[in-house]
């Protein structure tokens, strides 16, 4: 796994089926560390780097590429995302709170056949491992649903109903000492609220005069 021997800060990911709030609480806890004086870095995969504009260019046509070229798209995505910004911001000893991250990958591609494991290891081999990884788990229906209603616009093609079964079984079948697994079918508060209970302890003595942030 990678460590880098200068890493002063955290990386706490959220994942999750599209439609479980991802976005949202990682504004909220993005805002309830700045309030508390840490340093933050909000970020996100895919990213707006040149890798991640071919990536959100599927979204609409994925069957352009085949799932090996797919997934090499999405480190390329990654380890532009990792040189540039994570590794970086870490070493700086700041908090990185990323939308997303290598536990997507694995768990899209693995719902298209790929191997997940194999594809965590791959990226593992340069990519920081997260302090924390807060996975919100919700019903495909209620994600979709929440698409639809919030965003006003039709689910993506990596947003459909059958393949996010897939993605959420493959997400459920990952395990790993730091995923945390929250119900994302409760409100946007008491699952802020949890979020905070798992965070808290990883970043005390960060903010304010050491206050937990």
């Amino acid at each position: 796994m990678s460590r880098h021997p200068d890493r002063r800060g955290l990386l706490i990911i959220f994942e999750g089926i599209d439609g479980t709030g991802k976005s949202t609480q990682v504004r909220l806890l993005s805002e309830a560390l700045r309030g508390a004086g840490c340093e933050v870095v909000t970020t996100f995969e895919p990213t707006d780097g040149p890798f991640g504009k071919k990536i959100r260019a599927l979204f609409s046509n994925r069957a352009s590429l085949t799932r090996e070229e797919e997934l090499a798209l999405f480190m390329d995505d990654r380890r532009w995302h990792v040189n540039e910004l994570i590794v970086p911001a870490l070493a700086a000893g700041k908090i990185v709170v990323s939308d997303r991250y290598y536990f997507s990958t694995a768990a899209y591609q693995g719902a298209a056949g790929l191997d997940p494991e194999r594809i965590i290891a791959d990226n593992e081999a340069f990519a920081p491992v997260p302090d924390c990884v807060l996975l919100l788990e919700a019903p495909v229906k209620l994600g979709r649903r929440r698409i639809e209603e919030s965003r006003l616009e039709s689910p993506n093609d990596f947003e459909k109903e059958e393949g996010l079964q897939k993605v959420s079984a493959v997400f459920a079948a990952i395990k790993r000492e730091y995923i945390h697994r929250i119900d994302a079918s409760q409100s946007i508060e008491v699952v802020g609220q949890a979020v905070w209970a798992l965070v808290s302890p990883l970043v005390a003595g960060r903010g304010r005069k050491g206050a937990p942030c």
